[in-house]
């Protein structure tokens, strides 16, 4: 009796249709991408100067491993940090640097917030294990309030907001708008990051 010959399947196109497929799993997949801050550095400096401030002058944020949000030993929600910050900031409590009081100031002048805008340090401290949404949150809180400070004080003396006047510039290279964008920047300076201080008793 004669033996049937099985016949052999063809596995020629099978390499093909893998590569198809793959080809189809890379197209349609989508993948979470990181996102970062966009925000300019400051110039790396050799020697920073050690800073000596009053303790009133630094506003201390905290993010612990559980995600919580400690002003000084009080937990704060993170929705309150820029009513905080902005009577921190503009508090208006004493003098720059060189002995002028801030006249656009429209705080409480309180004895326990900062002496002056260009005074007032905002350190934000993030536990390793706290997530990267909360610091974010954290900073866009702390970033509201020098808007609203500074678009108000734009409103004020130009009739329009530093948000506005910034749009403005990007359109037109106007250096009269940069001008007028560089007062309100110094009036109320961005002072945010991690500062190495010694504290002075007051």
């Amino acid at each position: 009796m004669k033996r049937r010959t099985i016949p052999e399947i063809n596995a020629g196109s099978m390499a093909d249709i893998a590569f198809l497929l793959l080809i189809f799993f890379l197209v349609t997949t989508t993948m979470d991408t990181d996102k970062g801050i966009f925000r300019k550095m400051a110039e790396k400096n050799e020697n920073p100067p050690q800073i000596d401030m009053y303790e009133r002058n630094l506003f201390d944020i905290n993010i612990n491993l559980n995600n919580e949000v400690l002003i000084g030993n009080d937990i704060v929600d993170v929705k309150n940090i820029t009513k905080l910050a902005v009577d921190f900031i503009d508090n208006g409590g004493g003098k720059d640097l060189s002995g002028k009081a801030c006249d656009w100031c429209k705080g409480e002048k309180r004895a326990d917030l900062s002496d002056h805008p260009s005074k007032a340090f905002i350190s934000i401290t993030a536990d390793r294990n706290s997530t990267y949404e909360t610091y974010i949150n954290v900073l866009d809180n702390v970033n509201r309030a020098y808007a609203s400070l500074r678009n108000k004080l734009a409103l004020n003396l130009y009739n329009k907001s530093h948000t506005a006047l910034e749009e403005e510039y990007s359109r037109t290279k106007n250096q009269e708008v940069l001008e007028k964008i560089k007062f309100i920047r110094s009036k109320y300076p961005l002072l945010i990051g991690d500062i190495e201080t010694t504290m002075a008793s007051k």
